[in-house]
């Protein structure tokens, strides 16, 4: 019998990352010839390890692109979108997002979407704190922080959590753009030439429709990684990111990003517009 080859993808265990893989977990779905390798880890741990290159399909934060794109092409599908919704940022006390001028915001990571999101939208003049997203409810509902962002399950939970609304970056993203907000991205390294970043994006595309096809049973595994979510919660967060845009983002996706990663140049938050060559399936 022939060695398989390994192909290692990395991804968060947010539910709705675990639903997408579903599939390709469960070995449904398959690549001829290749063994497939799963590394879940938090997204900011998989932000820093594209940096260099050092996996050959990762999800990213869609905002860490123009750092990596060096290494990795953008798939069409797997992309978190929000239409009209998006990361949050909550306080414990109601604050308008003017009032935030001056004060400590929990941020979920220096390369994550929300990250820049509120760099484009809001005061800049604050201390940042960056810890993990799941760290971010205790910090502003204890005070030890002013205001976070709160980012998957947090954006539906944090009224239950008795906590305020500042503003919701991917509601104010649309009223200023028209656009959905592209919030997560799957990519491929270059590295691995045009054929297998073809059999890979299709693999995975391959994997959301078949958790789509089979939900209860992709939500069940995506809900099993210890987050404590209800199912009903993890059911309406999933569709709220796994949807039509999540198989292929499409033109207007594909807009979203360019049109985010301008409105970072004009900010000087980037320097340059990344290269958009996306694999297509």
């Amino acid at each position: 019998m022939n060695k398989l080859n390994t192909i290692t993808f990395g991804h968060s265990p947010d539910a709705d990352d675990a639903f997408m893989f579903y599939g390709l977990a469960k070995e449904i779905v398959k690549i001829k010839g290749y063994k497939i390798d799963h590394k879940m880890a938090d997204i900011q741990t998989l932000n820093e390890l594209a940096v260099n290159g050092e996996l050959p399909v990762t999800a990213i934060s869609a905002a860490h692109y123009p750092n990596v794109s060096d290494h990795y092409r953008v798939m069409s599908c797997g992309a978190s979108i929000g239409r009209n919704y998006g990361p949050v940022i909550v306080s414990k006390d109601s604050i308008t997002m003017s009032k935030l001028s001056g004060r400590t915001v929990a941020i979920p990571g220096s390369h994550t979407t929300s990250w820049l999101l509120y760099q484009i939208f809001c005061p800049t003049d604050i201390t940042p704190i960056f810890v993990e997203f799941n760290q971010i409810e205790k910090l502003v509902s204890s005070g030890k922080v002013d205001a976070g962002i709160l980012l998957h399950e947090g954006q539906i939970l944090y009224k239950n959590w008795g906590l305020k609304l500042v503003l919701d970056l991917g509601k104010h993203w649309f009223t200023q753009t028209g656009l959905p907000i592209p919030l997560g991205l799957d990519v491929v390294n270059r590295n691995l030439g045009k054929d297998l970043s073809f059999k890979v994006t299709n693999s995975l595309k391959q994997s959301i429709e078949y958790a789509h096809n089979n939900e209860d049973k992709a939500l069940e595994y995506a809900l099993g990684f210890g987050r404590g979510i209800e199912k009903e919660d993890g059911r309406k967060f999933v569709r709220m990111y796994v949807n039509t845009d999540t198989v292929n983002m499409g033109l207007e996706g594909i807009s979203s990003l360019k049109r985010l990663f301008s409105m970072a140049v004009d900010k000087g938050i980037i320097k340059t517009l990344p290269p958009l060559d996306i694999v297509q399936v």
